[in-house]
């Protein structure tokens, strides 16, 4: 069975990308943090750019996510949207 994704409601999926994009790029931004402690010298332009790097990353996602869904629902009115096959699985 075809299904069609005509529509995405920009600010739900870009809440939803922002916070995957946090969730996944915290706990890169900790270890980087981590590493910058063991390098000799001034520590704290580096330390405070790994703490605000994650929340940055949430906010350019958020914008962006909203301008790409935004674009998805014009260019799906033109042409029609994304089509994908699902089936029906049975639970066991």
């Amino acid at each position: 069975m075809k299904k069609q994704i005509l529509s995405i409601s920009p600010v739900q999926t870009a809440k939803v990308v922002a916070l995957l994009y946090f969730a996944i790029s915290f706990p890169i931004f900790v270890l980087m943090s981590l590493f910058f402690l063991i390098i000799p010298g001034n520590k704290a332009p580096a330390i405070g750019a790994m703490i605000a790097l994650p929340f940055i990353y949430l906010v350019v996602g958020f914008v962006f996510t909203v301008i790409g869904a935004w674009v998805y629902n014009l260019i799906a009115k033109w042409v029609g949207g994304i089509e994908f096959t699902t089936s029906d699985i049975e639970n066991s």
